[in-house]
């Protein structure tokens, strides 16, 4: 068999480069370079504090409605009464356990809450997160929205944080700055965020920890109710954008 000719085989080189590829992400892009402009800024930011799996999930419904700084004293005072284990704080009574949670507000709200999450652990995983962790991540989401209290922040806190699956807490805070970046419509919902950011992110729980955390910090720091935009250090990625207010 003859070998093809020069000729022969530069039409079809030339079709083969004009196959199209897979579409760039463009939206990908501006979050990854929006994430390593955070990082670069504020460093990394070390969320959730906590000393167990538990205690952090304890923390994120004791912070709803609330500012962190009371709820770390009611997970201070639930740690020094040996409480924050799931066995433990299911067998405490619950005015002990309201008592010791009251700094962080509507304490006694707030303890049906922690204890109905409890019980939904003991109940689904013998109270260890490992099942957590390792169960099918849609199917687990829906269980702990129908535990009552918990709402998507509260409950992809725990998923995030506590668990390590995932998902992105797409809080007000998040919303703020990915509206003024045009990324999102100003009247996106918490869930249409959320998957907004996981279609177009790796599924990383690591990078959706810190991003969150991230944006959270700018959101305080510069992304205000009244931006202050000329300082931010996400500035330049508004060029021929304006903030949406």
């Amino acid at each position: 068999m003859m070998a093809p000719s020069m000729r022969s085989a530069r039409p079809a080189l030339s079709a083969w480069r004009r196959i199209p590829g897979p579409p760039r992400d463009l939206v990908r892009a501006r979050l990854l370079r929006l994430y390593r402009g955070l990082l670069r800024r504020f460093g990394p930011q070390g969320w959730w504090p906590g000393r167990s799996p538990f205690e952090i999930a304890a923390g994120a419904i004791l912070t709803q409605h609330t500012a962190w700084s009371q709820a770390a004293r009611a997970v201070a005072a639930l740690r020094a009464r040996r409480l924050l284990s799931p066995r433990a704080l299911a067998a405490a009574p619950e005015g002990v356990v309201a008592e010791a949670i009251r700094p962080a507000g509507t304490y006694r709200l707030k303890t049906r809450r922690l204890r109905g999450f409890t019980a939904w652990l003991l109940a689904r995983f013998g109270g260890r997160f490992e099942g957590m962790r390792r169960a099918p991540l849609g199917p687990v989401r829906r269980e702990l929205l129908a535990v009552p209290g918990l709402g998507p922040e509260t409950v992809d806190a725990i998923l995030l944080y506590a668990a390590g699956r995932p998902v992105f807490v797409a809080d007000a805070y998040a919303r703020r700055v990915l509206a003024r970046h045009r990324l999102l419509a100003r009247t996106a919902d918490y869930e249409t965020a959320r998957e907004f950011v996981q279609a177009h992110l790796p599924s990383d729980p690591a990078l959706f920890n810190e991003l969150h955390a991230l944006l959270v910090a700018v959101s305080k720091t510069y992304c205000r109710a009244i931006p202050l935009c000329a300082a931010c250090p996400l500035r330049r990625d508004l060029a021929g954008r304006p903030p949406r207010l």
